[in-house]
């Protein structure tokens, strides 16, 4: 595995046992540890995704988690997204969603969008 948590991208080898890391080696420096252990034992993505806006000066408006999730909510957030219709405006962070899907993270505009 490739860390991605500083620019030298050390490549890391991942000794696991039952869905859990027994080793971590080749990183230069702690935090590619603390990556691979998260990634393999319960990986986060940041979503990033568009709402349908109503009478709006768009008619799609980006938005995207404010924080990581777990990749195995990715669907389930989704298909919570495609529910959403803004009919009011918004602007860049404006949340749409406060602790979406109760996972301690806002779903907020990327993009301004206005009546």
């Amino acid at each position: 595995m490739i860390c991605i948590e500083c620019p030298k991208g050390c490549v890391l080898s991942v000794e696991v046992e039952n869905g859990k890391v027994v080793s971590v080696s080749g990183g230069q420096c702690p935090r590619g540890e603390i990556y691979a252990v998260a990634e393999i034992e319960n990986p986060k993505r940041i979503l990033t995704s568009t709402v349908i806006a109503e009478d709006l000066s768009l008619k799609m408006v980006p938005v995207r988690t404010d924080g990581p999730i777990p990749k195995v909510k990715i669907f389930e957030a989704m298909a919570e997204i495609r529910k959403i219709r803004l009919t009011n405006s918004v602007y860049m962070g404006d949340p749409i969603i406060k602790d979406f899907l109760g996972l301690g993270v806002n779903l907020v505009a990327t993009r301004e969008a206005v009546k």
